[in-house]
């Protein structure tokens, strides 16, 4: 069996199917892959439903690994995810605009969306445009001379109440949701690409999107700001 550090597993819920996966992201495989297809048209995704589901597939699971789930990644296609934009812009004193100044931003912004909606959880931070002095970019370029930065920045989130009931199901079988996400963005990121589900939340999670701001616990190291992409604490 590879080891356990290489497997993670990942709980996919929509309005059409919930989808359970153990995947080996060493050797990019599913080991494990349970679907269950819903009915057309459902405005809400049932969780009695959900509850059935698991109690199918979690003993499976653990039983082919020999040990406890302990850890999942919670994956959401489902219009409960609220998008929204804003556009923030700070003045620079330096000569250039650095990835620390970049980062006061940023901070301000999660802040700022924080105190304005604390009855949301955010799943994802993207940074979809960077203008400086007027002169717009794709991508931050480190150095770059300007006197004012302004970024678009979109926050994609869902209610804590919705969290609260998700966490008490996965909590019956001792397991934490290390991470939720937003399947949408996910697939709209790798459109066109044949890249597997599971493969694309692998690469979301670890970086690939390098305007995406990663949220990490305030209890972990804190790692480079920009080694891949950026991070911050939550």
């Amino acid at each position: 069996m590879t080891e356990d550090i290489y497997l993670e597993t990942y709980l996919f819920v929509s309005l059409t199917e919930y989808r359970i996966c153990l995947y080996d992201t060493k050797n990019n495989k599913n080991l494990y892959n349970e679907c269950l297809k819903r009915e057309e048209n459902l405005s809400n995704i049932d969780l009695s439903v959900l509850i059935k589901f698991l109690d199918n597939n979690i003993f499976k699971i653990e039983k082919l690994v020999g040990k406890f789930i302990k850890n999942i990644f919670l994956i959401l296609e489902t219009d409960k995810i609220y998008k929204h934009s804003f556009g923030i812009k700070k003045k620079n004193y330096d000569n250039y605009i650095n990835k620390k100044f970049l980062e006061k931003i940023i901070v301000d912004a999660k802040d700022f969306y924080r105190e304005n909606n604390n009855n949301y959880k955010i799943l994802h931070i993207l940074i979809n445009k960077y203008i400086v002095d007027g002169n717009q970019y794709s991508v931050f370029e480190d150095g770059i001379r300007g006197d004012n930065l302004s970024l678009e920045i979109e926050f994609l989130s869902i209610s804590n109440n919705f969290v609260f009931e998700v966490d008490k199901i996965l909590k019956r079988y001792q397991i934490k949701i290390i991470r939720y996400l937003d399947g949408n963005y996910i697939k709209n990121f790798f459109q066109n690409d044949n890249t597997e589900l599971p493969a694309m939340v692998h690469k979301i999670h670890n970086g690939i999107n390098n305007n995406e701001v990663k949220l990490v616990n305030k209890n972990l190291k804190k790692l480079g700001f920009f080694e891949k992409f950026f991070q911050f604490f939550s």
